[in-house]
This record gives C-alpha cells, structure tokens and sequence, in this order.
C-alpha cells in the first residue's frame, strides 16, 4: 500500500445549487464554479457522512468506467480544486494583499455641498460620519492636480487608472471638473498611460454644454434617481421640501439622447415607501431610457423613518427575483436585461473573485475631500476619525494598514462557514460603522438577504453556462474594456 492510498479525504466547502437540470458546486475557498458530472456527484455522496480514503474513492470511480490511474488523478484533480480536502487540513486563510498593493481608482469629491436635501443622504443626513466644520467647501485646483498626482504616482504599473467625479453635488463645481479631465489627461499621456473618468449627479444642474463635455470626454454617468414622481419626490427633495422629479426627468432624457459616447446607468437607493422594484425599474429602464439601473438598500440606522424594515427587505427580495428571472430570459435570448444588481454579481462569478474585503476602499480604491483629507472611499471623506492622510502630506501607511486589518475577512468570524463571503466578504465598511460603530464588522443584518440572492444569481450563472455560454464571452470583454 503506497502512501498515496492510505490518504483519508472529506468534502472541501461547498455550495450545491442546479441550473438547467445540472449540478454545480460552488467552491468557495476557490471562487470557483464547478459542474458536476456523475462521478464527481459520487466522490461527494461517499464523503457525506464523513471520510473516505483514497483507495476507497478510487473503487467507487471503477463503477463509472475509471481506471485505477484515471481515478487517482481525478481525485488529485478534485483536491486542488479544493473540493476535496485532506483529512486534518487546516481552513484556508485568505493572504492580505501587499503592502505596495497599487492604486487603481481615486474618487474625487469636488465639493460637499448639494442642492437638493435627500433626507436619507450619508453625507448630510442623520447617519452621516462627516466633519466638514473648517474645512473647504469646494476643492480649489491645486488639491485636485495634487490628487491627480497621486493617483499616477500610486498606481505603479497600471496602464489604465480611473477617476470618479463625486459630491455633494458634483456638477456644482463643473469648472474644476473640466480642468481635472485636461490635466490628468495630458499627465497620464506623457506616461504612455490612460485615465478613464466617470461621475454620479442628482441631474438636476445638467446643461446641453455639460452633456457635450461629458460625450466628447467619454465620461460615464451616473444618475442618482429613485423612481416615477411620487416615488422619486418622497425624499430627493429641495431645501424648501418641493420634490426635484419634474427638473430632472427632462434634463436625464437630453443626457441620454446627447451623450454618444457612453451608456447612461440609474442608480436608486431603497427606502421605506420607496421600495417597488419592478414598478421603479420599468420607469427608469423602459420609459426614461437608461441603459442599466441598480438599486441599493439604505445604509442607515434601523431607527430611522424611511428604513426598510425585515419584511419591507423580503418584499425587496422577492423583487429582486423577478427581475432576476427576466434577466435569465433575455440573456438566454443573447439580449441584454440592464438590471445592474445580477450582471455585476455574475461578472464577479465569472472572474471568480474571492474578495479579502468588502471592495477596493482603502486598498485599489481611495477618496480624496475637498479638504485634501484622503479617505477610505467617498463615504468617509471629509471624516477626522477615517482620514488616512491628507494630499499635501501624503498617506498615512500605518493608518491604512489599520482600517485594512480591521475589513480583512480572516477577522470576521461570523463570515468564517458562509458561503457567500467571496463575493460579500461582510458588507460595506461604512454601513458597518453606521449599523455597528465599527468599519470591520460584519453586516449581520444583511446576511440571509445576501445568501440568498447569492444563491439565485448561482443559478442563473448555471443555466446561462449550460444553455447559451457565448453569453458569458460579454463578460470576458467587460473585463478588458
């Protein structure tokens, strides 16, 4: 008996889900999605109770054909996967990324002020981390190019970078946005490197010069915007309480007829009352014309008034699943759907990412404040508490280093037996801070909402690999634009 044979194996972690009458697994220490065939579905039976040692796995696969040799290398072949693991083995730990880990986006906040008085807003409402006091309402030039320079600066060896335009309201310092996409341009170019822009704005300060601007730039847009009037008007509204819906549907349909260079993307925020899914995503998609919408559920404290509650959250899901099962029927079409919310999930299922953190904050991804304040994300500009470091100055290593440990997953260990932390890795560090006091909690809140839309967008990704592949091929592409 060699010492190959006398190894002992159990099941690794896995997700089991089906997609148009197969099986699949989901390994998740891997990120990866499996089908499985009869013998693989053999090799997981016999270790379902249990162990089993190799001879034995060995033996079973005789029924299905397999040699001996074929057998021991499907075996190895299932190990490495991880769908196997040796018996004793201890659970994988996800590395931190390096220290040098480079810069890949920088969110610039051209200014914290904003026309409209969302009541719901991270940035000025009752949830807010922000402490603006003494501080530069509007980011002057010189931190902008100094911002810019940190992002080239940062980001040693990407050929491509990408700046995010943000706010308050990021159209109410238009001006310095020109000048940002002129300079960052011309410095990136000296580089033989490219910088690819977008922006989000309530819409309300569109003009037919801007939209030009933004065409002849290639700058993508996204558009904050919660629905039809009654919906969109419940809480995006002026300081004097008058809903900004009449205002901004006119000026959104001049940005999708007149910017050509980029598709124009909605993004909606969830709240209590305004939570219709379907009806919102008709509005948005096939009356107003954007090419995609995404929706996203308050980050907030439970406390507040327009927080969706856990049956107003079902009522989302279920939502959620409909528009889901429309996707599916177009993609095995070969047509695009536009709900962001499935198609961002089955990018990443494809890519098979397995996240270390909830995103890229503090890490690929940086904010930079009026102030010069360097921030985790967009959400924490502007906060003392979350600043690592300030432009002039420079970024505070020690401080990133400390949000990162916090966020890393390997310290959330009720994330630990989940099978969905690749892709949600504990959820959104400012909804943590929000909900929990602390940037590296896990959202435990959220948890069976997420296993469960996980699992759907499994199976979606499942039946699409079975039925109409090429379709994925999109997503290949996606990757490389």
């Amino acid at each position: 008996m060699t010492a190959t044979e006398t190894l002992t194996y159990t099941h690794g972690e896995f997700h089991r889900f089906d997609g148009a009458g197969r099986e699949f697994l989901y390994v998740v220490p891997a990120g990866a999605v499996f089908e499985m065939d009869a013998a693989v579905s053999t090799i997981i039976e016999i270790l379902a109770d249990g162990t089993a040692s190799h001879e034995d796995l060995a033996a079973a696969l005789s029924k299905h054909g397999y040699t001996f040799d074929q057998a021991c290398e499907l075996v190895e072949e299932l190990h490495e996967a991880r769908v196997l693991v040796k018996t004793g083995s201890q659970p994988e730990r996800l590395e931190a990324p390096p220290a040098d880990f480079p810069l890949q986006s920088l969110v610039m906040n051209l200014t914290n002020q904003c026309n409209l008085s969302c009541t719901y807003c991270y940035e000025f409402g009752a949830d807010k981390v922000a402490t603006p006091e003494g501080k530069p309402k509007f980011m002057d030039l010189e931190t902008a190019k100094a911002s810019v320079d940190f992002l080239l600066s940062s980001s040693t060896g990407r050929k491509a970078v990408h700046i995010t335009f943000f706010g308050g309201e990021t159209l109410m310092n238009f001006p310095l946005l020109k000048q940002v996409v002129e300079y960052a341009s011309e410095q990136a170019s000296r580089q033989d490197r490219s910088v690819d822009f977008s922006l989000t704005t309530n819409a309300t300060l569109l003009t037919p010069a801007i939209i030009q601007f933004l065409s002849d730039h290639r700058i993508g847009v996204t558009v904050s915007m919660d629905g039809p009037p009654e919906m969109h008007d419940k809480l995006r509204v002026f300081a004097n309480g008058r809903g900004s819906y009449d205002i901004v549907a006119p000026k959104v349909k001049a940005l999708i007829e007149g910017h050509k260079t980029r598709p124009i993307v909605a993004r909606v925020t969830l709240t209590n009352g305004v939570s219709d899914v379907v009806r919102i995503y008709r509005h948005l998609k096939d009356e107003m014309g954007f090419h995609e919408v995404g929706f996203a559920p308050v980050t907030t404290s439970p406390d507040r008034l327009y927080a969706i509650n856990e049956p107003g959250m079902d009522r989302v899901l279920d939502q959620f699943h409909a528009l889901a099962d429309e996707y599916l029927e177009y993609a095995l079409r070969g047509e695009l759907h536009g709900f962001t919310n499935v198609s961002d999930t089955i990018a990443e299922l494809y890519q098979g990412v397995n996240k270390s953190h909830p995103c890229g904050a503090g890490l690929g991804l940086m904010g930079v404040g009026p102030s010069g304040d360097i921030a985790p994300c967009h959400r924490f500009v502007d906060s003392d508490t979350h600043a690592l470091g300030n432009i002039a100055t420079g970024l505070d290593k020690e401080k990133q280093t400390q949000f990162l440990d916090r966020g890393h997953i390997n310290g959330k260990y009720d994330c630990h037996t989940c099978f969905a932390r690749p892709l949600c890795a504990g959820g959104c560090h400012h909804e943590a801070f929000v909900r929990y006091g602390d940037t590296g909690h896990a959202n435990l809140h959220y948890c069976d909402w997420i296993r469960n839309w996980t699992d759907t967008c499994l199976r979606i990704y499942g039946t699409i690999s079975v039925m109409n592949p090429g379709f994925l091929d999109r997503f290949a592409q996606r990757k490389a634009s």
